[in-house]
């Protein structure tokens, strides 16, 4: 079976995605990436992230109202998650840690 390719997406890619990134990263059949929604992330999405991804996790209601409204075509047939979690943690973070795993770790076994 092919590994699924899981998209982590944040406002800024600086925090919460690539924290999410790191501790997914080691999951056996996940292929994981992240980037951010601002025109300022340390990675910013383009449309071959998602093209190339199965799942779309992000951290806020306001990233999916982003999303689809830039990216709405790009999203037909993508499952898009929010685990709503705030921008109020450091980079891996034990707290953060717990959270991604608490409410993305059941969707991603």
């Amino acid at each position: 079976m092919a590994p699924r390719r899981v998209l982590f997406l944040c406002s800024r890619n600086r925090l919460r995605s690539p924290t999410a990134e790191q501790v997914f990263g080691t999951w056996p059949d996940l292929e994981v990436d992240s980037a951010g929604l601002a025109d300022d992330a340390q990675t910013v999405l383009t449309a071959e992230q998602l093209g190339w991804a199965e799942l779309i996790v992000v951290m806020e209601a306001s990233h999916r109202r982003r999303l689809q409204a830039r990216h709405r075509a790009l999203l037909r047939g993508k499952r898009v998650v929010c685990l709503d979690i705030p921008d109020r943690y450091a980079f891996m973070q034990p707290e953060l840690v717990a959270l991604l795993l608490k409410k993305a770790g059941p969707l991603l076994r």
